[in-house]
């Protein structure tokens, strides 16, 4: 068309959805398969992105990062992104000792997971410089 204007439509584009599910005060094995539940569903609804909040978590067994764990995995089946939000020092040394916060992205708050801005590495302790230098 000679001095028309073309038309087009445009739609706006959706913030990829969030979902989140808060972890509760302990998971062990009498609670793991709610926690189970509650994350599968989650992801049933694909979320880019699945926040299994851990603020309130204080204990967490075996049992429990095996559900994140498969979580995890369920997520990345998906295309979505497991993020798990711990604050809680003991669980979160559970995580480094068994070397599950290698897999998993672990967040120091909520507002971290949602901003996503993973934990930092922790510095080395004098002790660590000092095992390295013996060794």
């Amino acid at each position: 068309m000679p001095g028309g204007s073309r038309r087009f439509n445009a739609a706006p584009v959706p913030e990829p959805q969030t979902a989140v599910v808060a972890l509760p005060i302990e998971i062990d094995a009498a609670n793991v398969g709610l926690v189970e539940t509650a994350l599968a569903s989650a992801l049933a609804s694909r979320p880019a992105v699945l926040i299994a909040d851990g603020t309130e978590t204080a204990f967490c067994d075996s049992s429990g990062i095996g559900a994140l764990i498969g979580a995890h995995r369920q997520a990345a089946a998906t295309g979505a992104q497991l993020r798990v939000v711990i604050t809680g020092s003991m669980v979160r040394r559970i995580l480094k000792v068994i070397g599950a916060d290698q897999l998993l992205l672990v967040y120091p708050s909520l507002s971290d997971a949602q901003a996503d801005r993973p934990d930092e590495p922790e510095p080395p302790s004098a002790a660590d410089a000092e095992r390295r230098e013996t060794a």
